[in-house]
């Protein structure tokens, strides 16, 4: 059974940093590449930051999403929070394309930005 846990939520000051992780199980049948999204009430849920490959380190501004080979916990770094990042975010994990369709999504932890 596919499992995907996120950890590391919580409040943060403005200006603060946060890492978030999401460890992921019981991927057989998935050849997978991880994402990570975020929602706030009323809007749609949406991309933060997403892996092209199944590793490696790839930053997006203020966003820097990392897993390494063979490792089955992705982390989402996030800098220079502002209350604008005040959201839930979950961890996603899709298939690699060209490989056949999986999607699976986590249970979501929520960043409060505040002071």
């Amino acid at each position: 059974q596919v499992q995907l846990v996120e950890s590391g939520g919580g409040l943060v000051q403005p200006g603060g940093s946060l890492r978030l992780s999401c460890a992921a199980s019981g991927f057989t049948y998935c050849n997978y590449v991880m994402n990570w999204y975020r929602q706030v009430p009323g809007k749609e849920r949406e991309l933060v930051a997403g892996m092209p490959d199944t590793h490696g380190t790839y930053s997006y501004g203020r966003f820097t999403i990392s897993k390494a080979i063979g490792d089955y916990v992705v982390y989402l770094q996030m800098n220079d929070l502002t209350p604008e990042d005040t959201a839930v975010y979950y961890c996603n994990a899709e298939n690699k394309p060209g490989s056949p369709k999986c999607n699976y999504w986590g249970q979501g932890t929520q960043v409060t930005v505040s002071t």
